[in-house]
């Protein structure tokens, strides 16, 4: 749905920005797909960006551009099949 898309695309950047987008979803509309698909979207992805940076940052790693390849692709599979579960439950609940 187009009003998770926002928490698909905020959520490799901030986990307050995603929750923000996440609780106006479920406060809309709790029982809806698209409040379902922001919770299972929630926990199936990372913050990525601040986890390179603080976490690279505290040991000192400077050169992070292989990490960063593979923390984008894992936040990209992360909402594919985030969106394929939450379609073959929801089929499943409704």
């Amino acid at each position: 749905p187009a009003e998770v898309l926002p928490m698909a695309l905020v959520r490799p950047l901030s986990g307050s920005g995603a929750f923000g987008v996440m609780s106006a979803l479920t406060t809309e509309n709790p029982n809806s797909y698209s409040a379902y698909l922001s919770a299972v979207m929630m926990g199936s992805t990372e913050t990525t960006f601040y986890v390179l940076a603080v976490y690279f940052g505290a040991v000192g790693v400077s050169r992070i551009r292989h990490a960063l390849v593979c923390a984008i692709c894992a936040d990209v599979v992360g909402i594919v099949v985030a969106c394929l579960s939450a379609r073959a439950f929801w089929s499943g609940i409704s």
